[in-house]
């Protein structure tokens, strides 16, 4: 099915995304594609005006698949504690980074916090494929990005069901096929 575990917990209110994923690399090089704009460019859905290894404002610009890129959203880094932790605002929403040293890989737990249950699968199915580059990226053998309208080519769908199974939203969708 799919290489990463997911999970959730509530808390206030808000839904909190747990999503796992065991990587080959060392923490610093995880580390490095989570916080060195230049890397986090090729993998994400957004790039950053910044290294996000350090506390404090940033401006994360949100990436796509066609030729534009979108105006930056100002955001803030609240924890930086390389190459463990990182935490950070992106559009309302929280990201907790968690890196543990597993042998020679890395554990890499992503804690996504959202404002509605529904949009679980949805953003799960988005970390998947990016995660899926980022692998490419670490091993040496970059891949073009798959955000946007272009994950649809590449099994978003498919996933995001997966993953409404899974975390039992099966019916709650925001976004349709089209």
């Amino acid at each position: 099915m799919t290489n990463s575990e997911v999970g959730y917990q509530t808390d206030g209110g808000r839904w909190t995304l747990v999503f796992v994923r065991d990587l080959r690399h060392s923490p610093e090089s995880v580390w490095a594609a989570l916080t060195d704009p230049a890397q986090l460019g090729e993998w994400s859905p957004y790039t950053a005006d910044r290294d996000l290894g350090t506390v404090g404002e940033t401006t994360l610009t949100m990436l796509d698949d066609g030729p534009g890129i979108s105006a930056g959203m100002s955001e803030f880094v609240s924890r930086a504690e390389p190459p463990t932790l990182l935490e950070y605002t992106w559009g309302g929403d929280r990201l907790r980074w968690e890196l543990t040293a597993l042998g020679s890989g890395t554990r890499l737990t992503l804690r996504h916090t959202l404002k509605e249950r529904r949009w679980m699968p949805e953003v799960a199915a988005g970390w998947h494929l990016c995660f899926n580059v980022a692998e490419h990226l670490l091993d040496g053998y970059p891949v073009c990005p798959i955000r946007g309208k272009k994950a649809r080519d590449h099994g978003w769908e498919g996933l995001r069901e997966i993953y409404a199974r899974e975390l039992e939203i099966v019916g709650e969708h925001c976004l349709k096929a089209v």
